[in-house]
C-alpha cells in the first residue's frame, strides 16, 4: 500500500504539473482511476455490517462472564476507561492542531465527483443519540449506515446474552457466528490483496487534481496520530501500571519489549497473543489464570490504540472535507469509537471498515479513505503496539487484586 501511495501520488502530481485541469487527464480521472477507487471503498463498505456483527458477538461471547465474573468485570471496566481516556487525547490532539483545515478546493472537487459533502445536522440532543442506539429495527439498522451504532449496541448485547446461554444450542450457534467471522476475514484478505491499486487510485485521482497540497496535511495527520499513541503510551499506560498495578512504569515496558516488537512487525493483536502470553508469565510474572484470560479478551476488546486512531482519522478527515461537527457529534465519534475498539478484528488494517462506516454516518466523502490507506500500515503497527502494551498494562492491574502487592519480583501467589 505504500508503494501503491507513492505510485499514485507521484503519477497524480506529474499529471497536476504537467497537464493539469487538461480534457485528457479528466478523462483518465472520470473513467479509469475514480471508479477503481469506489469500487474498492465500495468493497470495504459491503463488510462493515456483518463483520462489525460478527467481531462484536464473538468478541464478548468468547468471556465466560457467569464463571470469572469478577475478572470480567475488572477487565471491562478498565477497557471502557481507558478506551474512553485514549479516544480523548486523540479528539483532543486533532481539535488543537487541526491538521485537516485550509483544504477548501478538496471539498470543491469532491463535490465535482458527484460525491455531496453534508453537515450533519448539529441539532440533535443527548437524548435522542441515547434512543437511537437502540434500533426497532436491526435489519434496517444494518442496511443504513446512519444507523450503525444501533446494530453496534445490538451486537453487544447480543454477545452478553450469548456469553450467558450454556445449551448445545448456543454452542453451535456461536461456532455458526465464528465461521462467518472466518468467512469474512478471508474476504478482507482478499479485498487487501486489491488494496495498492485501489490506494493508488484514489491518491491519483486527488493528487492529479490538487497537487501536493494534500500530502502537507497528510503529513501534518500523521504527526498527530504518532504524538496522540505516544503520549497514550508513555503517559496513561505509565500511570495505570503504576498507580492501578503496584508495578514501576520502567519495569514494566523493559518486560514487555518483546511484545511490543513483535506487534510493531505484524501488526496484529492475534498473531502477537502468544508473544504476549509468554511476556506476561516470564517477564511479568503475573498469575497465569489472570494473564490468559486479560489477554486472550483484550486481543478482540481492549484496543485502545484503535480507538484512538478511529478517532482521530475520522476527525481529520472531516476537517479536510469541510463537514463541521458539533460537540454532540463528536461525543457519538468518541462512543463509536470505543464500542468500535471492541468490535475491531485484531488484524491488520482490520478498523478499516469501521473508520468507513464512521464516514459514512457523518457525510464524509468516502474518497478519502484513501489517503489514510497509503500511510495505514505504519500507523498500523505502531496503533498495535499500543493495543498490546494495553492488553498487559490491563493484566497487570487485573492482577493487582488477585495476589501479593509484588509484580513486579512475582513472589506470592494467587489469592
Amino acid at each position: 500500500m505504500l508503494i501503491g501511495l507513492a505510485v499514485g501520488a507521484g503519477a497524480g502530481i506529474a499529471v497536476n504539473l504537467a497537464a493539469g485541469g487538461s480534457p485528457a487527464a479528466e478523462w483518465v480521472v472520470n473513467n479509469l482511476t475514480e471508479p477503481t477507487g469506489k469500487i474498492f471503498i465500495n468493497l470495504l463498505m459491503m463488510l462493515v455490517a456483518p463483520l462489525l456483527f460478527a467481531a462484536l458477538v464473538i468478541g464478548i461471547g468468547e468471556i465466560d462472564l457467569a464463571q470469572l465474573g469478577r475478572l470480567g468485570a475488572k477487565m471491562f471496566a478498565y477497557t471502557v476507561l481507558i478506551s474512553t481516556v485514549a479516544v480523548g487525547i486523540g479528539i483532543g490532539l486533532v481539535n488543537l492542531v487541526r491538521p485537516g483545515d485550509g483544504a477548501e478546493e478538496l471539498v470543491a472537487q469532491a463535490n465535482a465527483m458527484g460525491d455531496k459533502v453534508k453537515a450533519v445536522e448539529g441539532g440533535q440532543s443527548a437524548v435522542d443519540f441515547i434512543v437511537g442506539m437502540v434500533p426497532d429495527n436491526v435489519l434496517g439498522a444494518a442496511g443504513n449506515n446512519a444507523r450503525l451504532l444501533g446494530l453496534i449496541v445490538f451486537s453487544i448485547l447480543f454477545g452478553l446474552a450469548l456469553a450467558f446461554t450454556r445449551t448445545p444450542a448456543a454452542d453451535r450457534l456461536r461456532e455458526l457466528i465464528q465461521g462467518l467471522y472466518d468467512v469474512l476475514m478471508k474476504l478482507i484478505e482478499g479485498i487487501l490483496w486489491f488494496a495498492p491499486f485501489g490506494v493508488a487510485a484514489l491518491l491519483f485521482s486527488m493528487t492529479a487534481r490538487l497537487g501536493l497540497d494534500i500530502l502537507q496535511q497528510l503529513g501534518a495527520y500523521v504527526a498527530v496520530v504518532l504524538a496522540a499513541l505516544a503520549l497514550h503510551m508513555f503517559g496513561v499506560y505509565s500511570l495505570s501500571v503504576r498507580l492501578l498495578g503496584g508495578m514501576s512504569p520502567v519495569s514494566f515496558f523493559r518486560g514487555v519489549k518483546l511484545a511490543m516488537v513483535t506487534a510493531f512487525s505484524t501488526a496484529s493483536s492475534n498473531a502477537t497473543l502468544p508473544t504476549a502470553i509468554k511476556v506476561a508469565e516470564e517477564e511479568l510474572h503475573l498469575p497465569r489464570h489472570v494473564s490468559r484470560f486479560v489477554l486472550t479478551a483484550g486481543s478482540a476488546m481492549n484496543q485502545n490504540g484503535t480507538a484512538l486512531f478511529e478517532g482521530v482519522t475520522v476527525l481529520f478527515l472531516a476537517q479536510l472535507f469541510g463537514v463541521e461537527l458539533s460537540g454532540v457529534q463528536q461525543l457519538e465519534v468518541m462512543v463509536i469509537c470505543i464500542l468500535g475498539g471492541i468490535g475491531t478484528a485484531g488484524v491488520p488494517a482490520g478498523s478499516l471498515p469501521v473508520i468507513a462506516m464512521i464516514m459514512g454516518l457523518f457525510g464524509i466523502p468516502p474518497q478519502g479513505l484513501g489517503l489514510i490507506l497509503g500511510v495505514d500500515r505504519f500507523l498500523d503497527m505502531c496503533r498495535t503496539s499500543l493495543n498490546v502494551v494495553g492488553d498487559l498494562a490491563a493484566a497487570v492491574y487485573v492482577a493487582a487484586g488477585e495476589r501479593s502487592p509484588h509484580p513486579a519480583t512475582g513472589e506470592g501467589g494467587s489469592a
